[in-house]
């Protein structure tokens, strides 16, 4: 399966805007966060996000399709925040679509500077 980078932002942003992820364990699926994709792609890109360390939860039983979720990481958030304008991830995926830069630390990389590009329009040297 291939890893859907706007899914796995969808997935973030629904978890942190969530107040019942608080460090508490919580069955989840994409239904009830109201995503729109399959319990497997569903489940998939979980794993793959609680591997990125952006997740907790227990994901053992990911192909049963039960993703049990506590909380978004700092990592999480840290990644989150920088991907959160919807500006910056329009930049950062197209620039990413242009270099062929697919993998997270590359997203987080184009993000990264597309924000440092955004502050020195603005009159704010980094």
């Amino acid at each position: 399966m291939e890893f859907d980078k706007d899914l796995a932002r969808e997935i973030l942003l629904k978890v942190e805007a969530d107040p019942h992820f608080t460090g508490s364990f919580r069955g989840v699926s994409a239904g009830n966060l109201g995503i729109a994709c399959s319990p497997e792609t569903f489940a998939y890109h979980c794993v793959l996000l609680h591997e990125a360390g952006f997740l907790e939860g227990n994901m053992k039983m990911a192909q049963q399709g039960h993703i049990v979720i506590s909380r978004l990481t700092f990592k999480g958030h840290e990644f989150l925040d920088t991907i959160r304008d919807g500006e910056i991830w329009r930049l950062t995926k197209e620039t990413a679509a242009k270099t062929g830069a697919a993998s997270v630390q590359a997203l987080l990389a184009i993000a990264t500077a597309a924000i440092k590009q955004k502050l020195a329009e603005h009159g704010i040297p980094l």
